[in-house]
């Protein structure tokens, strides 16, 4: 079988998925970018270690769909353990290891072996993957009498990349750079993968880790951060200390050196598909993001800005007059009105009418930001959707509860009165259509997207 109709034959398969429409339009987005552009990939030692075949066969699907992301691997947990068998000692400076030439030696054949057996896995696969150990990057000593043959990086050599992007393969690198004079120096992996974003500008910054995102306060993955709106609260927790602080400052280096549209993932080999394909992900999305604007009335909003936005949403026209007649109680809408929620109040209850995120803004993690900041300042609110819309799983995930009316789900949260929540569910299920020539049992629906 050839690959194009390999190729053919998977995307088929995924667009017969429930979420076949998401998956073909996020190849497209990724098709679209110069293949070097695509995505770099950090994989950490302990990942070679441990999930070697479901790292590569993540990588070999990638290249079958026609995407080649450039790889960069560490391989800090082997290292530990040759210097251990070979009686090195060395030690750490401000996180960085101390390089003799011992260690150097070590470093280079267990960074040359965990290439050798990443390329080979791949390729087992089916799939071409090419061994860049030395020459792609360009390195000057950081501090030779400090830190020994430790290097950072002065440049990359992109024409060896994409001359192995052009011939068709996966481009595998090793956190070993080229000094002046040929010397091998040791690269930081995180060092590393910010010399390739400097140089590639990718779409995609992916690290592959066995956690398989960044945890909250509970343990649990943290889905998506807007830094812009998210960074200094985050920041200010508590409980974000340490090394994930640590990664936390990284990333929002390396997205701050990469374009508006560029992202980091952190996920695990498995989830890897659908972290990229899908909007609900499979770990942490983190963006440069922008400000969640609050709104206490319509002054200051763009009226015609936030009815395309909704009409976007919901593929569907509002109804002549509908924005100069909406009652609006509170509005939160993103800088660039890719995403907002309107809420008003009816009665004496919060209802919110209209969550709308733009297609080109789902998987951006932009709706969770805008859920975030307005469910803070709303603690009790009600809603509806479509019984059929697709959103609703998110809805589920978020809602206290919920119940069928027709064709609506109506959804409640931080309500606990009974004979309330039954009232407020007829009232908002027998609420008149807001889209034009739509029934009730057609429109565009609620709060839905």
């Amino acid at each position: 079988m050839t690959f194009n109709s390999t190729r053919q034959t998977i995307v088929q398969l995924l667009s017969n998925m429930s979420d076949g429409k998401e998956i073909r339009s996020y190849l497209q987005r990724f098709s679209e970018v110069d293949q070097s552009r695509f995505a770099v990939i950090k994989i950490g030692g302990a990942i070679l270690a441990e999930q070697l075949e479901e790292t590569a066969g993540a990588l070999a699907f990638l290249h079958t769909v026609g995407l080649t992301p450039i790889v960069l691997h560490g391989g800090g947990p082997q290292l530990d353990a040759t210097l251990k068998e070979r009686g090195v000692v060395t030690e750490k400076i401000d996180g960085l290891r101390v390089t003799s030439r011992e260690a150097l030696d070590a470093a280079r054949d267990v960074f040359i072996n965990e290439n050798i057996r990443l390329v080979e896995a791949v390729r087992a696969h089916g799939v071409s993957a090419h061994s860049l150990t030395t020459g792609a990057i360009e390195a000057d000593y950081l501090d030779r009498d400090k830190y020994g043959f430790v290097g950072e990086p002065t440049g990359v050599r992109l024409g060896l990349i994409n001359s192995v992007t052009r011939s068709g393969a996966i481009p595998i690198l090793t956190c070993l750079g080229l000094a002046p004079g040929g010397q091998l120096v040791n690269v930081n992996a995180d060092s590393a993968t910010r010399a390739l974003v400097h140089a590639l500008q990718p779409m995609k910054i992916i690290f592959l880790a066995g956690v398989g995102g960044l945890l909250d306060e509970r343990g649990a993955v943290i889905h998506s951060i807007n830094l812009a709106a998210d960074y200094d609260d985050l920041m200010a927790q508590d409980w974000v200390e340490g090394g994930m602080r640590l990664k936390i400052a990284e990333i929002k280096r390396l997205l701050d050196d990469a374009p508006l549209s560029s992202s980091v993932s952190i996920t695990t080999p498995s989830g890897l598909v659908r972290e990229l394909f899908t909007h609900g992900g499979a770990g942490t999305l983190i963006r440069k993001g922008e400000r969640i604007r609050r709104f206490g009335d319509k002054t200051g909003i763009d009226g015609a800005r936030a009815g395309a936005l909704i009409e976007n949403a919901f593929a569907h026209a509002l109804t002549p007059g509908w924005w100069e007649g909406f009652d609006l109680d509170t509005a939160y809408i993103s800088d660039s009105y890719r995403a907002g929620a309107f809420l008003s109040r009816i009665d004496d209850f919060t209802y919110l009418d209209k969550f709308a995120v733009m297609e080109d803004a789902r998987g951006e993690g932009l709706a969770r930001t805008v859920w975030r900041r307005f469910s803070a300042d709303h603690p009790s609110f009600f809603w509806r959707s479509r019984t059929a819309n697709g959103f609703n799983a998110f809805y589920t995930a978020e809602a206290d509860g919920q119940i069928r009316r027709g064709p609506w789900t109506v959804f409640w949260k931080g309500e606990r009165d009974f004979a309330r929540i039954a009232a407020v569910v007829e009232k908002v299920a027998a609420m008149p259509a807001s889209f034009e020539g739509q029934d009730e049992s057609a429109q565009g629906g609620g709060a839905g997207t």
